[in-house]
Parts: structure tokens; sequence; C-alpha cells
């Protein structure tokens, strides 16, 4: 156990059983009141968000973790084959570990897997972003590209990404991970 002034952003914790990723912690201090830490975690099982108050002096059970780099292979069903490149083990991660990047992954991507002490796998970290093609999208006529509208548009993983109107089939486009928005044309 770990006191939570020891604690810090991206630290994962076992709350209430599940590991959490410890995404803010502030401290504060309110007038007469006895201070505390306020932290917002988002459970990796669920990946849900949640706020919680800790007592400034209480302890969390910090979770030792290993993050290692891996190679996206392919798809398997649900499950996405991934590669140790020094080792070349290959590992099922399922599409809920994840979450929603992962209509951004594309052959031979890296991202970092990060394991518990158990060895299981407690989150996989993409780029924060990524640049891909894009597949299909309608052509924009001469006024179109005048104008600083929106129209969507499928990249190579089979994503609709809202792209602008000047963004034709055959461009390559850097995309937010994170967010799915689009970020910028990237010239080749």
């Amino acid at each position: 156990m770990t006191s939570i002034s020891n604690v810090s952003k991206g630290s994962i914790v076992r709350f209430k059983g599940e590991p959490h990723i410890i995404e803010s912690l502030v401290h504060r201090t309110p007038g007469n009141l006895r201070a505390f830490y306020q932290a917002n975690m988002k459970n990796l099982k669920s990946g849900r968000n949640v706020e919680y108050r800790f007592s400034a002096t209480e302890s969390v059970d910090l979770i030792v973790t290993e993050r290692k780099q891996y190679q996206y292979l392919y798809r398997d069903g649900t499950d996405y084959v991934m590669m140790d490149t020094d080792t070349f083990d290959q590992i099922n991660v399922p599409e809920l570990t994840i979450g929603s990047s992962a209509r951004f992954l594309k052959d031979g991507i890296m991202v970092f897997i990060v394991f518990s002490d158990d060895g299981s796998i407690l989150d996989v970290e993409l780029p924060t972003f990524v640049e891909v093609e894009v597949t299909e999208t309608s052509p924009a006529t001469k006024d179109d590209r005048a104008t600083s509208g929106t129209k969507p548009a499928t990249v190579e993983t089979g994503t609709e990404v809202s792209v602008p109107m000047f963004i034709q089939s055959g461009s390559v486009i850097r995309v937010d991970t994170r967010t799915g928005e689009y970020i910028e044309r990237v010239k080749k």
C-alpha cells in the first residue's frame, strides 16, 4: 500500500478491486476542512471514468506495471494480434482493452501494451497521431473548396472521419487517435 500523496498522474491503482489509471489528481485544502485529494480515474476494464475523493492520509494499492512495445499484425475476430518485436511472440488483445482508438489500428503500427504484475493486459497505448490514407470521399467542386465546411471521408482502416472540403481520395491525413479528429493533410 502506498500513500495517496505519493501517487501521480498516469499511475495505475487497484480501486474497489479493479485497475484504474489516474488521469488527474489534485490536492485540495478547503478553508477549515481537512485536506483531500480529488482523483479522476479511468476503469481499465470497463472504460468508465470515476471521480473519487481520497483523504490526505489514505493509502491505495499501487499496481506494478510493465510497458512493452508491440507491433500490430492483424485482426482475429474481436481480438487484435500483436507481436513482440524482440522475441516475435504473438499475443491476442481484446477489442475492449484497446477501446475506441482501435478504429485507427493499421498494419505494422507500433503500440505500447501495459501489463500488470500478474501478467494481465491493463491498457494499450496507440500513438497520439496516426497517418492514414483517405480511400473514399465525395469530390469537391470549385465552390466547395472556397468554403470552410467539412465532409465525411472513409480512411484505410474503414473508419469515417470529418475532413475539410479540399481533401480528396488518395490524400494522406493525420488523425488524433484519442478523439478521431482530423488534424492536417500530410504532404508526401
